[in-house]
């Protein structure tokens, strides 16, 4: 086999695996909120999720292109450098994600990608391998996006309460159980038009690097390829980053979930139709903190919060140092 295209199979199936493990990060951390209040099983949270997850993931494809071509300066990577950039971007992602996932933390997989892909081209062809004006682009959507939904988690909790305060808890709370199945459904959907694209676009870029093709489309067998990676990551399901999401930010009913997912699930698919990656890990647990906040300050586990936080705001600079490690191992080899 030639030694481009050897590469370029590398990153396909590294791109996947990032996706696949992406599907059980992420995704519990749409359905937690309906999993905790109990207006699903998880059974069929996870069959929900992964149901729309893929059909969100093969509808879009801005965010791709984002991905692809937006983060590095593709015309100084030659066809060794670039596809080692790529390998070492999904290596250090992957490890990172893993790591996470271990230790129950809904850190966020965007910018584990994010800030590998700016280390990798850093490590390759120097500072001027990071398109900065692209970069510092995607950085303050990542940075707003929380902030959003946090807000809007707070307003919507906040008109719930109003509407609904000389209502009956139990009949409440029992009629938003069933909406929370649409609010799932909604979240899972917008999981997919914005965190699949991203593996979509890190083998497009490979595919261009390696001159396969000459523009940064995205090809139908790619599209499929990685919504259906993620959509198998779904329904593995990821139970720790549920339990911690679901119960132990604050006590979440179903009209909590049901104005969180709501919040959350309109920030992402805003940023999808605008063709940028958000954290949907962000987005969403912003969106609780928002919620909880709104039903009742002191309830929210703020201690928990700050760890996210904490984690949050590690990941790029740490994820990057593991990209040049591993780019600078793989040359090696290479």
């Amino acid at each position: 086999m030639d030694y481009t295209l050897m590469l370029v199979v590398v990153t396909v199936v590294l791109a996947l695996s990032f996706d696949f493990i992406n599907g059980f990060h992420d995704t519990a951390n749409a359905i937690a909120t309906t999993v905790s209040t109990r207006a699903l099983t998880p059974r069929l949270a996870i069959i929900l999720a992964a149901s729309m997850n893929l059909v969100g993931a093969l509808l879009f494809t801005g965010v791709a292109k984002t991905i692809g071509g937006s983060i590095v300066d593709t015309s100084k990577l030659s066809n060794g450098s670039g596809l080692v950039v790529v390998i070492a971007t999904l290596v250090a992602a992957i490890i990172w994600n893993l790591i996470t996932w271990w230790l129950g933390l809904p850190s966020s997989s965007s910018h584990a990608l994010i800030g590998a892909l700016a280390g990798a081209a850093i490590a390759a062809e120097g500072w001027g391998g990071v398109n900065y004006s692209g970069f510092t682009t995607i950085i303050k959507w990542l940075i707003l996006s929380p902030i959003i939904a946090f807000g809007l988690g707070f307003c919507v909790m906040f008109l719930f309460k109003k509407i609904f305060a000389n209502f009956s808890p139990h009949s409440v709370n029992k009629n938003f159980r069933y909406g929370q199945v649409l609010t799932a459904a909604f979240q899972s959907f917008t999981h997919g038009t914005n965190d699949a694209q991203k593996a979509m676009g890190i083998i497009t870029l490979a595919l261009y690097t390696a001159s396969i093709q000459s523009d940064m489309e995205v090809a139908l067998w790619v599209k499929i390829s990685a919504a259906l990676a993620m959509a198998l990551g779904t329904s593995v399901g990821g139970w720790k980053i549920i339990k911690t999401m679901g119960t132990k930010i604050f006590k979440i009913e179903p009209i909590n979930g049901f104005a969180a997912d709501l919040a959350s699930a309109s920030v992402i698919l805003s940023a999808t139709l605008a063709h940028f990656p958000v954290s949907t890990t962000h987005v969403i647990t912003s969106s609780i903190l928002g919620v909880g906040s709104a039903k009742k300050f002191s309830n929210v586990k703020w201690s928990m919060a700050g760890r996210i936080v904490w984690t949050w705001l590690i990941t790029i600079p740490i994820v990057s140092i593991l990209a040049v490690l591993m780019y600078n191992v793989l040359k090696l080899f290479m």
